[in-house]
């Protein structure tokens, strides 16, 4: 009698495992930790900067780091209704990744050395330069043009005190809490031009308030290589986040998502770059 009532609760034991098993075989693109399982992927992105990632007052995202986000996570199983977009801030992106709060981050995200050494990067997908945004009809062609003018950029940034210190000391630096403070002091004629990323500012100038009445300079101040920030360690993310931008280049998809969302304000983007090819 002992020996049957041992069995059963061994057999007990045995269906419950093999149910537990079962019930969690489903999960893709590794564990709950990971930014992923079962049928969401949670990625990170920025909610505040147009043609980039933006958070539309409807509750919809846009912009050409979502588009390149969702093609990845196309990539790997997952589509757009599967995919829970999570506000990463760029004081918090390499926390968010060790977290394990997101799967990979698509947000203006620099490649570094320094980052590096914290989390692995996919890409790059994008080679940005820091550049000016000025009015239309601006005779500002040059950095040394600003001389004398307002130059705008947001609190925190050094993209002004760069163009001050080594092309035009005598700029007038302007700082304002965001992009978009100072996207409007330009329409207003309260600075005369704006620096940031060549790719940001164009985001800006393409809104449909915006459309026609800024342009870009023109100017490579720097080189921006974006990638895709991925948990330090997780090799296979980023080696199938490599083939899914390959993927992305070459059925044209990639020049389809700049002109959509860069294209209104004559963004002159450079051609697609290599995997794992850094501009210095």
């Amino acid at each position: 009698m002992k020996l049957r009532k041992v069995t059963a609760a061994a057999a007990a034991a045995l269906v419950l495992s093999i149910t537990a098993t079962a019930c969690g075989g489903g999960d893709k693109e590794g564990d709950s930790n990971s930014g992923s399982g079962g049928d969401k992927i949670k990625i990170g992105i920025k909610y505040d900067q147009p043609g980039l990632g933006l958070k539309e007052p409807g509750g919809s995202f846009s912009g050409f780091d979502v588009d390149v986000a969702t093609y990845v996570a196309k990539e790997l199983g997952y589509e757009p209704d599967q995919i829970e977009w999570v506000e990463t801030k760029s004081a918090d992106r390499e926390n968010a990744l060790a977290r394990g709060d997101v799967k990979f981050i698509a947000a203006t995200y620099s490649i570094t050395d320094e980052r590096k050494e914290k989390v692995d990067f996919a890409g790059p997908y994008l080679l940005a330069h820091q550049d000016l945004l000025v009015k239309k009809d601006s005779d500002i062609t040059e950095a040394t043009d600003l001389n004398n003018k307002k130059l705008c950029s947001v609190t925190g940034s050094t993209s002004a005190q760069n163009v001050h210190d080594d092309f035009a000391p005598k700029a007038q630096l302007r700082e304002y809490g965001t992009y978009s403070e100072c996207i409007a002091g330009l329409q207003s004629g309260a600075v005369d031009a704006v620096t940031t990323d060549d790719s940001i500012l164009a985001g800006f100038a393409a809104q449909d308030q915006y459309k026609g009445q800024f342009k870009l300079a023109g100017l490579k101040l720097s080189n921006e290589n974006y990638g895709i920030g991925v948990r330090k360690g997780d090799t296979e993310t980023v080696n199938k986040i490599n083939d899914a931008l390959e993927k992305m280049v070459s059925d044209k998809s990639w020049n389809k998502a700049v002109e959509e969302n860069f294209g209104p304000a004559n963004y002159k983007n450079e051609p697609a770059p290599q995997i794992g090819n850094i501009v210095k």
